[in-house]
């Protein structure tokens, strides 16, 4: 079932391919893309406390794209759903992006010395709780020692190395992390995957199905037995709470929000 109010429509960015690997000269392009977003930095909103995310880039058996985790089941709050890795800032992180990439190497073993920072999004916005301000930040994801290999004054159209799916799931965090999978940046513009969704009621984006990239991705049988009722009671709902829509996997919510506007920036999106 699709909303009837749908964003806009694809394009074709000026910064990557979807289908061929980040280079160097595609990395800066972002950086130079996503550094004329700078007066977006003004939250939307204001809340107590405040959190981060980081939207990792990453090429993965030579295709470009995004890593993303599934919350453990055993978590508090948004157990089971799709996230980026990241969370409240405490007061011995220096600064946003310092937690952000404390977190990521909690959650699922990425180091700071192998994520190059490329910027950042808004505006943040807080959490469905009401209690945090969420600021997203952009990177890429170096596998091995990639990073401390190369400058971004040695600009070229060599695809970066790849990282390894298989050593990053072995590295995260049982208790935090269910599991790690990537999303291509193919997907993003594949009409199968996409639902037209209302971020908190009034802003159109896509919510993206993910199912069948995350390792043993199976829906809620119970949901989607009542799957008829849900499409009648919740066809002009999302309330952002669960797996996805109707019990199957989707970035969704605010990790869906931050992607589409990431990919806004970046002109996928028009």
């Amino acid at each position: 079932m699709r909303f009837h109010v749908a964003p806009q429509s694809f394009g074709s960015s000026p910064y990557f391919h979807i289908n061929r690997p980040l280079t160097r000269r595609s990395l800066l392009d972002i950086k130079n893309g996503l550094a004329q977003c700078l007066d977006d930095q003004i939250p939307a909103d204001t809340a107590k406390g405040q959190a981060s995310v980081l939207i990792p880039l990453a090429n993965v058996m030579g295709v470009p794209g995004i890593l993303l985790e599934v919350r453990g089941k055993t978590l508090r709050s948004h157990s089971g759903e799709v996230s980026f890795p990241g969370g409240r800032v405490d007061a011995t992180d220096p600064s946003y992006l310092d937690a952000a990439l404390r977190e990521t190497h909690e959650e699922i073993g990425i180091r700071a010395q192998n994520i190059e920072i490329l910027g950042q999004i808004g505006p943040p916005e807080v959490n469905l709780g009401g209690n945090m301000v969420v600021y997203p930040f952009v990177g890429f994801v170096h596998a091995g020692s990639s990073h401390l290999d190369h400058n971004m004054a040695d600009v070229d159209d060599e695809p970066l190395p790849s990282c390894d799916l298989d050593v990053i799931r072995r590295s995260v965090s049982q208790t935090e992390v269910g599991a790690v999978f990537h999303l291509p940046f193919s997907a993003l513009t594949s009409p199968g995957r996409l639902r037209a969704s209302l971020f908190r009621g009034n802003r159109p984006y896509w919510a993206i199905g993910v199912q069948d990239l995350v390792p043993n991705g199976t829906p809620n049988p119970a949901l989607v037995e009542d799957l008829p009722n849900q499409q009648e009671s919740h066809s002009t709902d999302d309330s952002e709470i669960g797996v996805g829509k109707y019990g199957s996997l989707e970035v969704w919510g605010l990790t869906g929000w931050y992607l589409y506007l990431l990919m806004k920036r970046l002109r996928l999106y028009r």
